[in-house]
């Protein structure tokens, strides 16, 4: 979602089976579209849950070891903000969305869910890390989202994002935020990928704070 936002083609969606009532907005990693994590949704949707898979979320300099774009990383997180206030003015409140990503895509996503004024219903961070460590604030942050669930899930074997980044992503929110609601799951031999026990594990997160409501 670089430059202007009017070329970004529209996102993949796998629609509510019937009213939507919650939404997951899923931000793809470099270089994929959000066509494949519509797939996968898919496969464990639930019939209230709208899901929206973006493209085009390719943030140069957006990687754990990469001289990160500052700019380049907010103007994204405002794209992401865009997206919920979306969803928002089609009848689905903040607080019964959720946000996630694989890769870039879910480091977009926590630093989204750090920064916004919209109450989420929770972040799904899946083989990812914390961008822009040193311009959030150390210790405890007073943020609307400050008791938000987290559920991180890293591969032992990632060779692209070291299972350390995850881990060390996993306590530095639990300073932040409220750590009793942060979980952090390795899988097994699982390198830079998903596999069915974690998509299995979204599914239970998705579930359980976005409930039925009618």
């Amino acid at each position: 979602m670089c430059g202007n936002n009017m070329s970004a083609p529209l996102p993949a969606i796998v629609p509510a089976a019937k009213k939507a009532t919650a939404a997951v907005i899923f931000l793809h990693g470099l270089g994929d579209t959000g066509h494949g994590w519509a797939e996968a949704f898919a496969g464990i949707r639930s019939p209230h849950v709208k899901y929206i898979c973006p493209h085009a979320f390719d943030i140069i300099g957006l990687s754990p070891d990469a001289q990160e774009d500052e700019a380049g990383i907010k103007q994204a997180a405002e794209n992401v903000k865009s997206l919920v206030e979306q969803e928002v003015r089609n009848g689905i409140p903040s607080h019964r969305i959720i946000l996630g990503g694989f890769s870039q895509g879910g480091a977009l996503a926590l630093y989204t869910a750090l920064t916004t004024q919209q109450k989420l219903a929770g972040v799904l961070a899946l083989s990812c890390w914390l961008p822009l460590r040193t311009t959030l604030p150390q210790g405890s942050i007073n943020c609307v989202n400050k008791d938000i669930p987290i559920l991180q899930c890293h591969g032992d074997c990632d060779p692209l994002v070291p299972l350390m980044f995850g881990s060390l992503t996993s306590e530095r929110l639990k300073t932040m935020l409220n750590p009793a609601n942060i979980t952090f799951k390795t899988y097994s031999s699982m390198m830079h990928s998903s596999c069915i026990e974690e998509m299995t594990d979204a599914k239970q997160f998705i579930d359980k704070h976005l409930p039925p409501v009618d």
